[in-house]
């Protein structure tokens, strides 16, 4: 059977919606005003805003929330946005603070969502480390998620993570991807002595790694706290002759696959 197409819109930041069989599916909502936001006891500082408005989207049917303990993940309108949606997966630790409403499951876990076209969607919950090694109690648990379904591409929703070797395990355990949203940008903290995301030679290698031929990077544009951007991405994605796989999306802007 012929695979279906899948839609990805950025919307800024970490944010992007995914339109999958009628399913439709947003990553960590952030749709803040830029000015500085309190995240813990620390505060961040958004530059930019979101291209696409709440109001814009429309009904959604799932949010996959990487976590919930950083603003830049999930600032207060998006905290505000998850009583709207049906379905809110994420860390069991994200889940036990915000409600019981939200679903928090173990990597490997996995639930199946019926789709308005007549198929169904497979969410796998995957592991993700949020720093570099060492860094856990500090940066806090963080999930990625697969998305499966026999009839369209495997995707890869990393979430915050910044481990090449967690990536390996998922590909191992759940075998290649069509595509990847690799949350990129190589962030970083003064209270921590690495990135807290992919850098873009990792994106690279995490593409290897998945054999993505679809490679879409969110989460790198919008925050003080972003050390690459976009011209990083190309750069390292052209040095290694793959620049035909990645697909840079501005804020707004939609591909589809």
């Amino acid at each position: 059977m012929e695979r279906k197409t899948c839609t990805v819109r950025l919307v800024g930041g970490p944010t992007a919606l995914l339109e999958i069989g009628g399913l439709r599916l947003l990553t960590d909502p952030a749709f803040d005003a830029p000015g500085p936001i309190a995240s813990g006891t620390r505060t961040l500082i958004k530059t930019t805003g979101p291209a696409v408005s709440r109001e814009e989207l429309g009904d959604l049917d799932i949010i996959l929330l990487s976590h919930d303990q950083h603003a830049d993940n999930l600032d207060r309108s998006g905290r505000a946005l998850l009583d709207e949606v049906p379905e809110v997966l994420t860390t069991p630790e994200a889940a036990e603070r915000l409600g019981e409403d939200i679903t928090g499951l173990r990597p490997w876990d996995h639930v199946t969502f019926e789709r308005p076209d007549g198929g169904s969607l497979r969410i796998t919950w995957v592991p993700g480390r949020h720093g570099p090694p060492g860094t856990e109690d500090l940066t806090g648990p963080v999930t990625g998620f697969v998305l499966t379904a026999f009839d369209l591409p495997a995707i890869y929703v990393s979430g915050d993570n910044a481990s090449l070797e967690e990536t390996r395990e998922i590909t191992e355990r759940l075998g290649p991807m069509d595509a990847g949203i690799f949350f990129a940008g190589a962030a970083r903290t003064p209270l921590l002595d690495g990135f807290l995301t992919f850098t873009a030679e990792e994106v690279v290698e995490a593409t290897l790694i998945t054999g993505a031929e679809v490679v879409i990077p969110v989460h790198m544009e919008g925050w003080q706290h972003f050390t690459e951007g976009p011209a990083d991405l190309l750069d390292a994605f052209e040095k290694y002759e793959l620049a035909d796989r990645l697909r840079l999306l501005e804020p707004g802007q939609s591909t589809s696959f």
